[in-house]
């Protein structure tokens, strides 16, 4: 298969100077994704978009997404009585469309707002910080990492589209109604004195075993979203994910965000549908070329590989670090509330070639398909607003109609 040479290596050395000749599934993906010089984000590798891509996101179907989502930051200043300035900071910003497509739109539409909009981007990606960099050159944009950013700080909104899900995660499985992790070990009796065995053309494979959780926080973790996994319900060799790194990374921006909101936008469930008996199986999924499969150990740093979000976590734990829960909605019923609908009844009226409308109105449907990117879950939080800030409704939370 199509793997990283390199990075197979590089796994490969990490495996064998453990103690215990295994790492984690969460390590394992972290190297695969998040490799300073091989991992699938970290190079050129990352391909988005309709051509060539390995997967598209919702803002590679035009503007329409991101100007929608700016209708909502501009709200949200307003709730916040217009402080200057207000930050948006966007984190993992793929390519830096959206963040082009909603600067233009508040310059154009309301530059009352745009002139006191500080937009900071969050990119771990070498690669593409500098494509988003060559994309927004003539916009006022400040990049930086999550840690750069002072506790208590941010007064705006943090927001991220489909982020959480490329988190990397444990997996677990029950054997005998108990709790084991996965680990990630290789197929060969490999020493730290082995010569290299991985050439261009090496058979060196990655296999599973289990093993005692790893952290306690493993089995927190059910305790948080209050999923019991007893014997009775759960079937010997249920296994699924745990996304900690998700809890991490929020406690972060609870801790940099003074006052404000936080928007997720991922796809995903609550705790209940997650971890329901039935998807015995997990939601671990591998991207490649725009077809995606379940087996995260060939295309080894070539293609992406993404969990579900547990978004009953991110709201209970969130409760935990001073956020508390505005709201949770579907993509679709979201950007109708915004004014998708509107837009859609305009296509008519306009006076365009046919071609231009129909493809305009196709990717209209595809933002809010409820088989598709309209399903996706948006979850908002909010810290410290007032009790008359509170009350004030987020449009993308209204029943739209």
């Amino acid at each position: 298969m199509d793997s990283h040479p390199a990075l197979c290596q590089a796994i490969a050395n990490r495996i064998i100077t453990n103690p215990q000749k295994r790492i984690t599934f969460a390590e394992y993906m972290d190297m695969v994704l998040y490799h300073p010089e091989y991992g699938y984000y970290s190079s050129d590798t990352v391909k988005i978009g309709f051509r060539g891509g390995d997967f598209f996101t919702s803002s590679s179907l035009g503007n329409d997404f991101g100007e929608l989502l700016a209708v909502q930051f501009f709200q949200m200043w307003q709730i916040l009585g217009q402080p200057t300035p207000f930050s948006v900071v966007e984190m993992g910003a793929g390519q830096g469309i959206l963040a082009s497509h909603i600067l233009n739109y508040l310059k154009l539409q309301h530059p009352d707002f745009f002139t006191v909009l500080e937009y900071i981007i969050i990119e771990k990606s070498p690669s593409l910080r500098q494509e988003q960099q060559q994309r927004l050159q003539d916009q006022n944009v400040r990049w930086c990492n999550l840690e750069e950013i002072a506790p208590n700080s941010i007064i705006g909104c943090f927001f991220s589209n489909e982020l959480v899900d490329a988190f990397p995660v444990h997996q677990f499985t029950l054997e005998a109604g108990e709790l084991r992790e996965i680990y990630v070990t290789t197929s060969q009796n490999l020493t730290p004195e082995t010569p290299s065995l991985l050439g261009e053309k090496s058979n060196i494979e990655f296999i599973e075993v289990l093993g005692e959780l790893s952290t306690p926080q493993l089995a927190a973790y059910f305790d948080l979203v209050e999923i019991e996994l007893s014997q009775s319900t759960y079937a010997d060799g249920y296994r699924s994910e745990i996304n900690l790194a998700a809890l991490d990374w929020l406690s972060i921006v609870a801790d940099c965000l003074q006052r404000g909101y936080v928007l997720t936008i991922d796809y995903g469930y609550p705790s209940s549908r997650y971890y329901n008996p039935r998807r015995s199986q997990g939601t671990l999924q591998c991207y490649y070329h725009h077809r995606y499969h379940d087996n995260p150990y060939i295309n080894i740093g070539r293609q992406d590989i993404t969990a579900h979000v547990d978004f009953t976590a991110l709201e209970s734990w969130g409760k935990k670090c001073g956020l508390n829960s505005v709201g949770w909605t579907q993509q679709g019923l979201f950007l109708m509330a915004l004014g998708l609908g509107e837009r859609l009844a305009a296509l008519s009226s306009q006076n365009k070639p046919l071609s231009q409308v129909l493809n305009r109105r196709e990717a209209l449907h595809q933002l809010i398909s409820p088989t598709g990117l309209g399903s996706f879950g948006v979850l908002v939080q909010s810290k410290e607003l007032t009790a008359k800030e509170a009350l004030q409704c987020l449009k993308g939370l209204t029943t739209p109609g």
